[in-house]
């Protein structure tokens, strides 16, 4: 167990400490959970309710909740990003032993760094590179040609196909596929052709990719993930697909070829995105939106109609129903409208 001061973690962090500076403290909890030895935090509005009742040894929050906080609290302009350091140092990466598992088959060809590590059961295939102080967990299997670069974790059981090049610290979760074939066939004769995905993928620095997340293979041409990109779970990616820098991918989106996201885009939840679409900077979409169309104007979008009660819901589909209906009798009463008024210019002019 980890026990530090208030004043410690102050200095640590950066933080403005309004308290008792040798009050400790020796983990973390939610607001309604911390008890006088756990450090919380408040970053969402919504919980500010939970701030008067909290019994926590110290709060992480910003300056204008400070006045209401009644233990000890940490002030910083983003208690979000705060709290997330100071989580770390209370759970710090498990530290993994250099070397090779027994049981892990690592061809001749490839190239493993000296202070690797490979567990149980992996698999690495011709030619592939793990660099310095990579992590590849149980079940993990390397294709041929791939790279590692230094500092990559993969979790357990991720698979990553040939010719897969995973920058610098990305982090990827079980059962996490990047590379393999992109869904790609040509219609002839009523079947489908398959299409060789001869591409591959190009993952930046600092990338993470969530369990059962699937990053498709280019078509020709490389799927790219580039600097800082954050996937969360069961993502598609199709082939050929672009994300840009620190963008951020919640889970259930689904993402058909050759889109192209800008960076540092929010895309919420359940949101499907049509291929060959591009979609600029610093774009939200907010959560089971469909984006059919180019998106050029930084903002938030949204689609989709939110839930109501049965009975409101199907009186909105009759309605929709009748839309079509309503229309022509509009656009015929409009014509009606303007052959009336043609009429009595021309007898006004007689």
């Amino acid at each position: 167990m980890v026990q530090v001061t208030l004043g410690q973690l102050a200095v640590r962090f950066g933080l403005e400490l309004r308290g008792d500076p040798d009050a400790q403290v020796s983990g973390i909890e939610t607001l309604t959970g911390a008890g006088p030895s756990h450090v919380a935090f408040l970053a969402n509005p919504r919980l500010e309710r939970e701030l008067a009742s909290t019994r926590a040894g110290v709060v992480i929050l910003a300056p204008r909740l400070a006045g209401a906080c009644p233990v000890a609290c940490l002030v910083t302009g983003n208690p979000h990003a705060a709290f997330a350091r100071v989580a770390e140092f209370f759970h710090p990466p498990k530290a993994h032993a250099p070397g090779v598992h027994p049981s892990a088959v690592v061809d001749a060809s490839a190239v493993v760094h000296p202070t690797a590590h490979v567990g149980p059961l992996v698999v690495v295939g011709e030619h592939s590179r793990i660099g310095a102080r990579a992590v590849v967990g149980p079940g993990c299997v390397i294709g041929d040609d791939v790279c590692l670069d230094e500092d990559v974790h993969l979790v357990a059981r991720v698979t990553v196909h040939h010719g897969v090049l995973v920058g610098a610290r990305a982090l990827l979760h079980p059962g996490s596929i990047v590379g393999a074939d992109g869904f790609g066939f040509a219609p002839e004769d009523g079947r489908w052709l398959r299409v060789p995905q001869v591409g591959s993928v190009r993952i930046g620095p600092d990338v993470e990719i969530g369990s059962n997340t699937t990053v498709d293979r280019g078509a020709i041409g490389d799927t790219v993930l580039e600097e800082g990109v954050k996937l969360d779970n069961q993502i598609q990616v199709g082939h050929n697909v672009r994300i840009g820098a620190h963008t951020v991918v919640a889970g259930c989106v689904g993402i058909a070829g050759s889109a192209i996201i800008g960076a540092r885009c929010r895309i919420a939840g359940g949101v499907g995105i049509a291929g060959h679409l591009s979609i600029c900077d610093d774009v939200v979409v907010s959560a089971n939106s469909t984006v059919f169309n180019d998106i050029r104007e930084p903002g938030v979008y949204s689609s989709g109609i939110p839930v109501e009660k049965a009975g409101d819901w199907r009186k909105v589909v009759g309605r929709l129903k009748r839309i079509d209906g309503l229309a022509r009798r509009v656009a015929s009463l409009e014509g009606l409208a303007r052959a009336q008024d043609g009429k009595a210019e021309g007898e006004g002019d007689a």
